[in-house]
């Protein structure tokens, strides 16, 4: 039965149609040989060209892991928006916390931390007569929290201390940043950032 299914004409015409068809594949291969070849080569280029850029890209990278950001930075007089960009820019390396040493603040220093990452908590530490208000740093509050300011007249340095361990010295306070010149020196020593800290949790505060 099968074989007599396979000889019908209907089955002998299906037959010729597919060898036909594939005839026609043949010629149309053939005949784009050449198209076919050139799209060869430009997917050769491509993968050649994607190589050399992850290549680049590769020696980049290595570049920028070995090669940290320079241990002091100097702005000089007028540099305002200098010094005020890498402020920020190191301001917004925080994750956690930040803690600023500075004897005098005001709204312009607020301007920079403003600048954080959200949900970084900021500790401020400056002189009792600082012009920063209590009404500054509810309104600061209100919608970078959170923000506490703190008062001694213990330290002489500005410092600035990201996460509990990367510290900063700054030559001039955050507020005049740019109007004299003035350097950030980074400090190599975590342990010396953390001894900051710690002179600065044993400062007893008005009313303990």
């Amino acid at each position: 039965m099968l074989s007599a299914v396979l000889r019908s004409p209907t089955a002998i015409e299906v037959s010729i149609k597919i060898m036909d068809a594939f005839v026609e594949m043949r010629h149309f291969i053939a005949d784009n040989a050449h198209m076919f070849e050139q799209i060869r080569n430009i997917e050769l280029k491509q993968a050649e060209y994607q190589k050399a850029t992850d290549d680049r890209f590769e020696k980049v990278f290595d570049y920028m892991g070995a090669h940290r950001e320079p241990r002091q930075k100097v702005f000089f007089e007028g540099q305002v928006w200098d010094a005020f960009e890498f402020l920020v820019s190191t301001i917004q390396k925080a994750q956690k916390g930040i803690v600023l040493v500075d004897g005098y603040v005001d709204t312009t220093t607020l301007n920079i931390l403003a600048k954080k990452a959200e949900g970084v908590v900021v500790t401020v530490w400056t002189n009792p007569k600082t012009k920063l208000t209590a009404r500054d740093v509810e309104t600061f509050n209100a919608q970078y929290p959170s923000l506490e300011v703190r008062h001694t007249t213990a330290f002489h340095d500005r410092f600035l201390i990201l996460d509990g361990s990367e510290g900063y010295l700054v030559g001039a306070s955050l507020k005049d940043a740019g109007k004299r010149s003035f350097a950030v020196t980074r400090i190599e020593d975590a342990a010396i950032a953390q001894t900051v800290l710690s002179k600065l949790d044993g400062i007893e505060l008005p009313g303990n």
